[in-house]
């Protein structure tokens, strides 16, 4: 991996799209990332400090964060931030260009469109599980595309609004926004 993945992770992620990430017999072009920046972010998974779950964020840049979610999804993360400086973006969406027949496999069902669609769809199309925390990933730069959007991440209810969240714009494979959803009160 060259130094155009390393870096802070708001910086690194525009990088980001575009690049092919090749893994487990398939590659994928990404279009939609998200960053991450470490202590100084509250809706970063490093916020409060290493933990042997995040462990591999304070580590060097160039490896994979995989974490596991809701109990059945994987999503994975690039660490792009020198070693104690847990900076990693988030690896949303993007089109598989090599390997086709093999991520329709393991997506059964899925249209070509959404077959890497979302972060969990991206691990399994590109068959990343836990098992790949703090692998090297083969990730190539690729064409800039020529316009970038940007705007707040997906999900997080510390920091939603933070616009970190950048995707190639009208592009079909990248995923559909959606905030937080409220968590209900107690009592209520």
């Amino acid at each position: 991996m060259s130094a155009w993945a390393e870096g802070d992770p708001v910086e690194v992620a525009p990088r980001l799209l575009g690049a092919v990430l090749t893994h487990g017999g398939v590659s994928v072009r990404l279009t939609e990332v998200e960053a991450y920046a470490g202590p100084a972010d509250p809706g970063s998974h490093a916020y409060r400090g290493p933990t042997a779950r995040n462990a591999v964020m304070f580590g060097p840049p160039g490896h994979l964060y995989v974490y596991f979610v809701y109990g059945m999804h994987h999503c994975a993360n690039l660490v792009t931030g020198p070693d104690s400086d847990p900076g990693a973006v988030l690896l949303r969406a993007g089109e598989v260009v090599a390997g086709l027949d093999l991520a329709r496999e393991r997506r059964p069902g899925s249209s070509d469109r959404d077959l890497a669609r979302g972060p969990a769809r991206l691990c399994q199309a590109l068959g990343i599980d836990l098992s790949h925390n703090g692998v090297r990933p083969v990730l190539e730069p690729g064409e800039t595309p020529l316009e970038i959007s940007s705007g707040p991440r997906v999900g997080l209810r510390h920091a939603a609004d933070t616009p970190w969240r950048f995707w190639v714009s009208g592009d079909p494979t990248v995923s559909t926004y959606r905030p937080a959803a409220p968590r209900p009160r107690a009592g209520r």
